[in-house]
């Protein structure tokens, strides 16, 4: 039995996300990858004949910035689907980074709202995390694209104003006591 990090996951007829572990020349072939998106900075494109690579060398950080790059990605991969064409989008762990891209498409393309885009992508892979910067964008994107939002930013309670998590996170979080520990990191108090 494989791990999910050593996987593809498997969203939709045409779209595949996975960590870079995953990204082995088997299983590009195995699921007829035709288009890879790489959001690392530590991954170099791979190589291989008939398949194009797209790289986003942008770190999983709270002050990178993926916006600029979501329609960019969702066209592309609008645009490969329609060659018929099958996608993969990977980051190191197949959790922040490259679930945020594959959220921004399925909203933009699937016309899918951003809470229903990520517990849908969720439901594929249980391992979707996008980290709080990330998902805040994906709130922007979400008004830019329809106008109102379906996810709010909303504050933990017992760590402040200053930590706000997405609405569809909270309940994950109640009890964790290592949010503690990530506020006090991000204030400096280490």
């Amino acid at each position: 039995m494989t791990s999910i990090f050593g996987d593809f996951s498997q969203v939709n007829d045409h779209l595949f996300i996975s960590s870079a572990r995953a990204v082995t020349v088997t299983n590009l072939q195995k699921n007829r990858i035709t288009y890879v998106v790489n959001v690392t900075r530590e991954i170099p494109i791979l190589h291989i004949k008939d398949i194009q690579f797209y790289k986003i060398p942008i770190d999983d950080s709270l002050s990178a910035n993926l916006y600029p790059y979501f329609d960019i990605v969702a066209d592309n991969i609008y645009e490969e689907y329609k060659k018929g064409g099958k996608i993969l989008v990977h980051c190191i762990a197949g959790a922040s980074r490259s679930a945020t891209l594959c959220i921004a498409y399925l909203m933009k393309y699937q016309k899918m709202s951003l809470k229903e885009a990520f517990h849908f992508l969720k439901s594929h892979r249980p391992v979707v995390r996008p980290n709080t910067n990330f998902f805040n964008q994906l709130v922007k994107y979400e008004e830019k694209l329809f106008g109102r939002t379906s996810v709010k930013m909303v504050e933990v309670q017992s760590l402040g104003q200053d930590c706000l998590i997405p609405d569809v996170y909270k309940e994950e979080c109640k009890g964790y006591v290592w949010l503690a520990s990530i506020k006090n990191y991000l204030s400096g108090k280490k």
